[in-house]
């Protein structure tokens, strides 16, 4: 597999094994325990990241086909256009000064978490479609994804190459892992 793209598949396959070790560790109690009133519990957070695969999981797909049909020499290298490496630096792990969050992104609507679920349904769920991406990248190995656009789906405004997609759908599983954890250590 293309050196990029393995380390795009080792960055979700790290994610899984992060909340799988979380999981393990919270009691099922504690899942929804939300540190504070506008905050996410884990469980929130899972769900969110949930919803976001499941949001760039069909633009990706049209994006390989796409990039099946322009085909060419397999790539060697890949590009991230400048909004996607904006947007996957902003979108992946929250950086610190001390106790201060640098770079806070308020989310739309369609992606906040509703609640509601086990922990089990929740990482059910993750599993599968970390399985479906890692799928999705492996049958693109080689194609030209970064000559392809999506159009993001948090709002639409955004374009950028399928790519970068891939890259900041992994640092955003990392950033929201992070913070699921981050939850799991506060009282509530």
């Amino acid at each position: 597999m293309q050196e990029q793209l393995a380390e795009v598949v080792e960055s979700l396959e790290s994610a899984q094994s992060k909340l799988r070790s979380l999981t393990d560790k919270l009691p099922e109690k504690d899942w929804s325990k939300r540190p504070g009133p506008d905050q996410w519990s884990a469980a929130g957070c899972v769900e969110h990241l949930n919803l976001t695969s499941r949001a760039y999981l069909p633009p990706l797909r049209d994006a390989t086909a796409q990039a099946r049909e322009i085909g060419g020499a397999p790539r060697k290298h890949y590009q991230r256009d400048s909004l996607g490496w904006f947007m996957s630096l902003m979108i992946g792990p929250m950086r610190h000064l001390g106790n201060f969050k640098l770079v806070r992104i308020k989310t739309t609507p369609s992606f906040v978490p509703k609640g509601g679920q086990s922990s089990s349904q929740l990482l059910s769920e993750f599993v599968r479609l970390q399985a479906d991406l890692i799928t999705l990248i492996r049958s693109a190995d080689g194609l030209p994804l970064d000559e392809v656009k999506i159009v993001s789906p948090f709002g639409g405004r955004m374009k950028y190459n399928a790519y970068s997609a891939l890259v900041i759908v992994a640092r955003h599983q990392h950033r929201h892992i992070e913070q699921a954890e981050e939850a799991a250590r506060q009282d509530g």
